[in-house]
């Protein structure tokens, strides 16, 4: 009887978490406008994606500081920041920690780009970038590189952290090879 209740339990569970993850938002399409939006940073500035109009922005969702996968994942982008620069690119790390966490991540793993604090879920939901678990919300792993413009012009929604700064270096320069006027 009790492991009845419990399998029960779990299968309820396990529905109402599909359920909810089913019915999240989906990632803004290539070609549209980006979703505007004002979060604060590590340093508890508020940053707006309309500060970066005319050039080109790398925003990138992560699930939580001070993981291995999210760790990894941001040394990368660190340590490829000169070739960001060189392309007229920012990056942008956003995740559903807050500002303090943020600025205790970048202390600890000496990243100097910008960590954007979505408490309140509504930037991740807007790009379609919120798994919901039930009482767990935690920013999925996904990445859209937004042109000079403020259009979208990649997706990526299946994301290795090992390797993900190279593919959007290069995505990124093959986006601005077809379009060198936004450069």
């Amino acid at each position: 009887m009790l492991e009845s209740l419990r399998i029960s339990t779990l299968l309820v569970t396990a529905l109402a978490s599909s359920s909810l993850m089913m019915f999240a938002s989906s990632t803004p399409s290539v070609g549209s406008l980006a979703p505007e939006f004002t979060l604060n940073s590590q340093e508890g500035k508020p940053v707006s994606l309309k500060d970066y109009r005319g050039k080109w922005v790398v925003l990138y969702f992560y699930p939580k500081d001070f993981t291995s996968g999210c760790t990894l994942e941001a040394h990368n982008f660190q340590r490829d920041q000169p070739q960001y620069k060189q392309k007229g690119a920012v990056v942008l790390g956003v995740s559903v920690d807050s500002t303090d966490s943020h600025k205790q991540f970048c202390t600890k793993e000496g990243l100097n780009f910008k960590l954007l604090a979505d408490t309140d879920h509504k930037v991740s939901i807007a790009y379609g970038s919120l798994t919901n678990l039930g009482l767990v919300k935690f920013a999925s792993r996904h990445t859209f590189i937004i042109n000079p413009e403020g259009k979208v012009v990649k997706v990526f929604t299946a994301v290795n952290p090992n390797k993900h700064s190279e593919e959007v270096l290069v995505a990124l320069a093959d986006l601005q090879r077809q379009s060198p006027a936004s450069r």
